[in-house]
């Protein structure tokens, strides 16, 4: 009976036990705890490296302390950096893992930069030390986006500031100048041939909400026996994919022979984007693989073949029943700087193993990974369910993203076939014959020997970041939906 009564005993402990343990994981968190929890729980599911985090480890919230852990943060962008895997905040010198992963306390404005809609005055512009090992800034005006309050002011292409409202801009200053505020003055330079100087000018700007279309430029140049199409793409922005789709529909009917795309200052977007783009370019191998995923060992570890094929991603012919316009080239030339990342770099790469693809330029960023939009819901990939107390929401890195042949290691950046900086004395107009990296490009396409660009004299100018960063677009390459697997 003793013997009996012991075993009851033991059984009902034993119940109660895994009872506490599912209670624990189950139960909500503290009203206090809610975005903390909700942070670690996604990055412990998805987070691309998951398994190299100790504190994301299975099981870590269901120990005792837990909750005191996600104390321990009273502010959660602090908790979401101490659970990424060396983020660049934390190794800035070289050595972060993990560069391109973000939280936003607001999902809705996160949605919006990913379709191309940000606070923004309409100048773009790329930020660098004004020389290696300067902590003093100096930025480079690239483009004026249209119908944006700085298109109806006096600057342009090629206009150098160092000052903002009066304050020169430092590696330490920038993003307080130029991110946290609505409104500002920059102060122009001229570099002298040894320093940067003020040059009395100023431009006042105002950031509005402001919707980029990508296009910048599509046109065709005649050019000897051959008509070519020139595309200045500078995002992969989905609400533009049926435009993109127009102005390919346009080269495909006055005939162009040859097609130069220019992502220099294309920092991503959308994976669905990319892949239309680059069946736009060629066409002749619907469906075949253009990309292939990997995400982490946890989620994986299970996948049968057919939840391992959904990883993979193919080349299209249409979008959304629309056919495509594609061109049916064998070879591409494609315009690249340090500021082509991601959705741009998966170009280039994807359409590699299949044309020949011609980089003319600078050495991209080499950002071979990419993210989803994790909310504080049920499905983590989807507002189902979504926990209507906050509006936080994350872009961690979850996948790493290779080639049809196999081949994605990048992260030095893809290094151009013909190299052609951009410098400030030979920035030429974008889209004109005689700008250096078209001017290039065109010379491969028809033989006739480049213009030569003199710039023995100018400073290196260690890039630093640019505004597409700074207004919230980051680096990104994301996929909308999950696949079906998950």
């Amino acid at each position: 009976m003793k013997t009996n009564l012991k075993s009851l005993l033991f059984l009902f402990l034993f119940a109660f036990s895994l009872q506490s343990c599912e209670d624990q994981d189950d139960v909500a968190a503290p009203a206090d705890l809610q975005i903390n929890n909700f942070i670690w729980r996604g990055l412990n599911e998805v987070y691309l490296w998951q398994a190299d985090v100790p504190n994301l480890a299975d099981g870590r919230n269901l120990q005792p302390n837990f909750n005191q852990f996600l104390r321990g943060y009273s502010h959660p962008e602090d908790l979401f950096e101490d659970l990424l895997n060396k983020p660049v905040s934390k190794y800035p010198n070289g050595d972060a893992i993990d560069r391109f992963s973000w939280i936003v306390e607001d999902y809705t404005v996160l949605e919006q930069e990913l379709s191309g809609v940000t606070k923004n005055n309409g100048v773009d512009f790329r930020l660098s030390r004004v020389s290696s090992g300067s902590n003093d800034v100096v930025g480079f005006v690239r483009y004026i986006i249209p119908n944006s309050d700085a298109s109806n002011k006096a600057i342009k292409r090629g206009d150098l500031f160092t000052s903002v409202n009066g304050v020169k801009l430092t590696v330490s200053n920038y993003q307080e100048l130029l991110l946290n505020k609505d409104s500002y003055t920059l102060n122009l330079a001229d570099y002298n041939g040894s320093t940067y100087v003020l040059n009395g000018k100023s431009v006042d700007l105002t950031k509005t909400v402001l919707e980029e279309n990508p296009i910048l430029i599509s046109k065709v140049i005649p050019s000897g026996s051959h008509k070519i199409g020139y595309l200045m793409y500078n995002g992969f922005y989905p609400g533009y994919d049926d435009k993109l789709n127009q102005a390919f529909g346009e080269f495909k009917s006055q005939g162009i022979t040859d097609l130069v795309l220019d992502l220099r200052y294309n920092g991503g977007g959308s994976v669905t984007s990319s892949i239309r783009l680059s069946s736009m370019i060629t066409g002749q191998f619907d469906n075949q693989i253009f990309a292939k995923t990997q995400f982490n060992t946890k989620w994986m570890k299970d996948m049968t073949a057919d939840d391992l094929e959904s990883l993979n991603y193919r080349f299209v012919n249409n979008i959304e029943g629309k056919a495509l316009n594609s061109l049916n080239l064998n070879t591409v030339y494609i315009i690249t700087t340090a500021s082509t990342a991601s959705a741009s770099e998966l170009v280039v790469n994807g359409l590699t193993p299949y044309i020949n693809v011609v980089q003319i330029g600078e050495t991209t960023t080499g950002k071979n990974v990419g993210s989803y939009t994790i909310y504080d819901s049920e499905t983590l990939f989807t507002k189902k369910g979504i926990n209507p107390n906050h509006k936080y929401a994350m872009q961690p890195l979850v996948f790493k993203i290779s080639n049809s042949a196999g081949f994605g290691d990048y992260t030095q950046g893809l290094q151009p076939t013909y190299v052609q900086r951009e410098y400030l004395d030979t920035y030429g107009v974008l889209g004109e014959t005689s700008e250096p990296l078209l001017n290039l490009a065109i010379s491969k396409i028809t033989g006739v020997s480049a213009r030569r660009v003199l710039n023995d004299s100018e400073p290196d100018h260690p890039y630093l970041t640019d505004s597409k960063i700074i207004n919230g677009l980051r680096h990104g390459m994301y996929f909308k939906n999950a696949p079906k697997s998950f």
